[in-house]
């Protein structure tokens, strides 16, 4: 089968194109018949080399891609939950190889039928931003209907669904990201958008139950913002689980009796089915700015790289 490997850590000319043995699934596991897998800056940060969090699981050589959409080829032994020939989604292996490959295996529990309204290629871009999002809002936010949420990069990958999954859940959304992308936030649902480069949220922002920290920035000055904003008792989230909060922020929450949660993605198929349910119904969108074929991977993660993209960037395996 075809796949995308990196032998050596370094920018996009490491990726190579090649054939390599099916992987054969576990006994928990399932092989699917990738038809797209979703990029994201995961994946480039794991090309480069990985943070403090992904280096130590990171063996070379790798196949990359974390988000995949296609067909189950096969099963193993102890998977009940899913079957050969349904159409599914989730999230490959992590450490493990990935879906920029024509087959790849999980972990039965880390893929969901897929959503029915939407193509493969849609499907891909929903599962790693989505438990991203999902996650941060209500394993560890603890959202709850009526309560305020301010989503920091709201237009992202992760920005987007976690302002779409706030909404469907009763939530009051605002969102912040640049002049250029507030449109879109309403469109997504936001109550209130606001522009980070001329309006200073900290001023306009008061008592939100939660706050999410969805964009790249790692800066926990910026987060001291943040806090500020926060009510008593209030949740600071961020998906940012490389720059843990330093003692001044933490002091800072401690003062409001608040708290702040690094939160780590959990592949869920629950959560997965429960994000297919909402978008089939209507209430939640995929936005794909971009398809790549899988020969130009490169340009792919060289457009992610740039964190200018609206939506999500997909690579095409084979074709629906």
């Amino acid at each position: 089968m075809r796949a995308v490997r990196i032998h050596e850590f370094g920018g996009p000319e490491v990726m190579k194109l090649e054939d390599i043995e099916r992987p054969v699934p576990a006994a928990d596991e399932i092989l699917i018949n990738v038809y797209a897998s979703g990029v994201n800056p995961t994946d480039w940060a794991i090309r480069e080399g990985g943070n403090d969090v992904l280096r130590p699981y990171l063996t070379l050589p790798l196949t990359l891609g974390w988000d995949a959409a296609g067909v189950v080829e096969a099963t193993g032994s102890d998977v009940t939950s899913l079957k050969k020939g349904d159409a599914v989604y989730g999230v490959p292996n992590f450490p493990g190889d990935g879906s920029y490959a024509e087959y790849c295996v999980a972990k039965a529990s880390q893929f969901a039928l897929k959503p029915e309204s939407i193509s493969f290629k849609e499907a891909a871009g929903v599962p790693l931003a989505g438990l991203t999002a999902w996650t941060a809002l209500f394993e560890h936010g603890k959202l709850q209907p009526g309560q305020r949420i301010l989503i920091q990069g709201a237009s992202g990958g992760v920005g987007g669904f976690a302002v779409q999954f706030a909404k469907a859940k009763g939530a009051y959304v605002i969102g912040i990201a640049s002049a250029s992308n507030l449109n879109y936030l309403r469109q997504l649902g936001a109550d209130e958008v606001i522009d980070y480069r001329s309006q200073p949220f900290d001023e306009l922002v008061h008592n939100v139950d939660v706050v999410f920290e969805a964009s790249p920035l790692r800066d926990n000055q910026e987060r001291l913002k943040s806090v500020t904003v926060l009510k008593e008792g209030g949740i600071f989230v961020t998906a940012n689980i490389d720059l843990p909060f330093n003692d001044t922020v933490l002091a800072a929450l401690s003062r409001k009796q608040a708290k702040g949660e690094l939160a780590v993605n959990q592949p869920r198929q629950d959560w997965l089915a429960e994000m297919a349910q909402l978008i089939d119904e209507g209430k939640v969108k995929v936005f794909v700015s971009k398809v790549f074929p899988l020969e130009q991977v490169a340009e792919a993660h060289r457009e992610s790289q740039t964190w200018h993209v609206r939506g999500k960037l997909i690579l095409e395996v084979r074709q629906e």
